[in-house]
């Protein structure tokens, strides 16, 4: 099919990793919350958070944070920290649907684990967490929007999930959560890989990225 139509979408949301994003509070505690706007290039780290939420308001005080990235059957412990903030009291804008939870990870059913160099806690579960450190935390243009630029610390992985030469993504064994306008989706079977892509490993069931 070739032919478009103008849409006007409430949200844009066309896909994207689910990540839970740990940040310290200012009494020590770790906050723990959904997000999906993330990406990066080489060690720098951009995120895209609301400035009235919890991690927005941490990250201005404090710059340390773990990005953890869920596998795709943890969804449900995702969706259980959605409707939660670590804001107290509610912001005005989420009053009707979110209510405060301090401690998220007992919430979630998730378990806590000490980073090596930041103060926020790694969530166990997780396949992938990404240890941070904000270089720069301001307002984007668009009203109640915040933009975060951050340093890529060091690389935690589930063993299941790595080669052998601790470097490389075992690509078929690593199940990512999706987020897509607002359901989540796990991955299909791989379809190819970039030209850059590191060459098979073994019998040729094994992918690197």
């Amino acid at each position: 099919m070739t032919d478009s139509c103008v849409i006007k979408p409430p949200v844009f949301y066309p896909g994207s990793l689910a990540v839970l994003i740990s940040t310290e509070n200012a009494d020590g505690t770790t906050n723990l919350a959904p997000m999906s706007s993330v990406w990066t290039i080489g060690e720098t780290v951009m995120l895209g958070l609301q400035t009235a939420g919890q991690s927005y308001r941490n990250l201005t005080d404090r710059p340390d944070f773990v990005l953890n990235y869920p596998s795709e059957d943890l969804w449900p412990q995702v969706e259980r920290l959605a409707p939660l903030t670590g804001a107290d009291p509610v912001p005005p804008h989420k009053a009707e649907q979110f209510r405060t939870e301090r401690d998220k990870f007992t919430a979630a059913g998730l378990t806590p684990r000490p980073a090596d160099l930041v103060t926020a806690m790694r969530v166990a579960e997780c396949p992938l967490q990404v240890e941070c450190r904000a270089r720069t935390v301001r307002p984007a243009g668009e009203l109640g929007l915040g933009v975060v630029e951050a340093q890529l610390l060091r690389v935690h992985a589930h063993p299941d999930i790595v080669e052998d030469d601790l470097r490389h993504i075992r690509v078929d064994a690593w199940r990512p959560l999706f987020y897509v306008f607002r359901h989540y989706i796990q991955r299909g079977p791989e379809l190819g890989r970039n030209f850059r892509a590191a060459n098979t490993v073994g019998a040729g069931v094994t992918g690197r990225q």
